[in-house]
């Protein structure tokens, strides 16, 4: 027996669902805010990815999967959305459409050699968004309010926002400087990685999750506090922004984020759900003002944020007080020969008209047929035989209260409609999605 890719997983019909409605609330919210989805390929020359994610950073030095074509080209699948966003944005030129700035949001398959572990994996699902061509710290506040508002649509409501500022390149290069001269007669007091991250990349040894809590960390210098005057500015706009609509917020003075075209604006939101476990982080993002130039493109500021959509679902599941059960419409029962044909037309003509419909196709007795129908657990069970096909009539059973009726054939389809609403109404979780008012 074949068995999957270890780091994989297969989404089952019975998960299926979770999947499509959760899409579906990202799709519904991106349109609120006016964002547009965008379809990048899942793998892309390897150049793109060392370039823009950076040489230095776990992702390129660990955890991406390369590999020669045929034509011996070497390629990497992706590992992140944001570059491929980049890629297209620049070979496309989209930054010169006169309609900006650029709101994009994607979501697909990304791939990274991680140890496997629940809610991470080796090929995962990722929803993220893109603002590009404006510097406002107004799109700053904008790009957290969706991706906060995205959780809120989910039921994630315990959530804690944490913002920081990394400054702009003159900014950086002054926090650089001071955070080198501090660690270096410390550093040997840190783990591996942050010691390997201290000759590479400085920036990222605020990132460590072992040390965090080190007093060699704790008491380390903050980028926040090296700001120049136009960058300080910048932030505090944000937070202003922030507290004009109202979003809370705590400034996490170590936050930096893994990846190294970030600049300015970054933040996390954390939630508070025990399902997730010791990491509650649900989405990562920030400014990222010199990425398009870095990729060939014209200067083009730019802020985004990304989801892992698996740990996203996750911590649905936790929030939901009862998930329904799933359920059809109508499960169709034709007892005879002559009631088949018309059982299978008139299914056919409630598909058209919206409803979810069902059909026994094993021709089990009565009984057999029954049995099947509880297992689809449909609203309606319609009953058709051959007495029902010469009146032009068939019964109709409300499963939930076991009353039957006999019900016109013309009047069949207004006949379901009107009680799926009363129905719906009488007991109403607001998640049914079987009525108007859901």
């Amino acid at each position: 027996m074949i068995n999957k890719v270890k780091g994989t997983y297969d989404i089952l019909p019975e998960d299926s669902s979770k999947w499509q409605e959760l899409e579906q609330v990202i799709s519904n919210v991106s349109r609120i805010f006016n964002f547009k989805e965008i379809r990048t390929p899942i793998f892309e020359v390897s150049d793109l990815f060392h370039r823009g994610v950076g040489e230095s950073t776990d992702i390129i030095k660990k955890e991406t999967y390369d590999f020669k074509d045929r034509g011996g080209r070497l390629i990497t699948l992706r590992p992140e959305g944001t570059a491929s966003v980049v890629r297209s944005v620049i070979e496309n030129k989209l930054y010169a459409q006169a309609n900006q700035p650029l709101k994009l949001y994607y979501q697909g398959s990304m791939f990274r050699y991680e140890r496997p572990q629940k809610g991470r994996y080796r090929q995962f699902r990722q929803f993220g968004a893109e603002a590009l061509g404006s510097n406002s710290p107004l799109i700053d506040a904008e790009i957290i309010n969706y991706a906060s508002t995205i959780l809120e649509s989910l039921r994630i409501k315990d959530i804690i926002i944490k913002i920081n500022s990394l400054g702009g390149s003159e900014s950086k290069d002054i926090y650089k400087e001071k955070l080198v001269e501090y660690l270096k007669p410390n550093i040997t007091g840190l783990c591996n990685d942050c010691q390997r991250r201290y000759e590479e990349n400085p920036l990222r040894v605020l990132d460590c999750k072992i040390d965090r809590e080190n007093p060699i960390l704790v008491d380390a210098p903050k980028p926040l506090d090296y700001l120049n005057d136009e960058d300080r500015y910048h932030f505090d706009q944000v937070i202003s922004a922030l507290d004009a609509i109202q979003l809370k917020y705590v400034i996490d003075k170590n936050l930096v984020r893994g990846l190294d075209y970030y600049t300015n604006t970054v933040f996390e939101i954390d939630a508070n759900v025990s399902t997730l476990g010791a990491q509650k982080t649900l989405v990562g993002g920030g400014r990222y003002n010199n990425l398009v130039k870095s990729l060939d493109g014209p200067e083009t500021p730019a802020v985004g944020f990304a989801f892992g959509m698996e740990r996203l679902l996750i911590a649905i599941e936790a929030v939901k007080q009862q998930t329904p059960k799933e359920f059809i419409h109508c499960y169709m029962i034709a007892l005879g020969d002559n009631a088949q044909n018309e059982a299978l037309k008139i299914v056919n003509e409630l598909r058209h008209g919206g409803l979810i419909c069902d059909y026994d196709f094993f021709n089990k007795n009565l009984k057999g047929k029954f049995k099947q129908s509880e297992r689809l657990n449909p609203m309606f069970n319609l009953i058709l035989g051959e007495d029902e096909l010469a009146e032009q009539v068939i019964n109709v059973k409300i499963t939930k209260t076991g009353i039957q009726k006999r019900v016109p054939l013309n009047g069949l389809y207004q006949f379901l409609l009107n009680s799926i609403r009363n129905v719906s109404s009488d007991s109403c979780s607001g998640n049914c999605n079987s009525c108007d008012e859901c």
